[in-house]
């Protein structure tokens, strides 16, 4: 089977050809579905998308891949909010993120999307929703409160989404009086050392998912 799969800020292409053989893409953007129709692939991936520094990807492209028998799995960023988008057309959708567009803990594309270097697609922010699970993993272990860690999630929000890193959100959250001075290196290094990928995760599902209907 042709698989072809939209990726490299979540896992990268070197890690990814680890789980599944595939013609791995940067970024999908819009027109990449529509001009690959016609190489007639098997499945269609898709992780990683633009958002807003160009075009992103068409709903009615995908759905022209779909109708043409082409089946399209998506999840952990860009596939994730297309597949809660497109589930009622065909397409296949997978992981936690998935799952929050679905039950509607997320509503923004904002929530997932980073700023990325275009060269190595090394991914230059950290995305809202990998923060958001690591507040909440953060309160669990008594580190935040959840008033804190309700005004960690505020501050986050209201960075502009290529500004987000730890020691931004941290220096922000001490502006603001969210923490102490003295807690900004402790929230630093807790993010450093514990942040939940959530993104690397559904993106590591979006292939295996895609391996299991290989093989069927």
């Amino acid at each position: 089977m042709k698989v072809v799969v939209y990726t490299g800020m979540s896992i990268s292409h070197s890690e990814a050809k680890n789980i599944l053989d595939a013609d791995y893409r940067p970024p999908v953007k819009r027109d990449d579905i529509r001009k690959i129709i016609g190489s007639s692939p098997d499945i269609i991936g898709i992780i990683e998308g633009v958002f807003f520094n160009s075009a992103a990807v068409a709903h009615r492209e995908i759905i022209e891949a779909l109708k043409e028998g082409i089946t399209v799995v998506g999840g952990s960023s860009m596939g994730a909010l297309r597949a809660y988008e497109l589930e009622p057309y065909g397409m296949i959708g997978v992981g936690r993120i998935y799952e929050m567009y679905k039950n509607g803990v997320l509503e923004s594309d904002d929530e997932v999307a980073v700023t990325f270097d275009p060269e190595t697609l090394e991914p230059l922010s950290v995305p809202l929703v990998n923060i958001r699970l690591t507040l909440d993993a953060a309160q669990d272990a008594g580190v935040l409160t959840q008033e804190q860690a309700a005004g960690v999630l505020d501050v986050t929000r209201k960075i502009f989404y290529p500004d987000r890193n730890f020691r931004n959100i941290a220096d922000e959250c001490v502006k603001k009086g969210v923490i102490g001075e003295e807690d900004r290196n402790k929230l630093v290094d807790y993010f450093v050392e514990n942040e939940v990928d959530v993104k690397r995760e559904d993106a590591v599902l979006v292939l295996r998912k895609i391996k299991e209907l290989n093989k069927s």
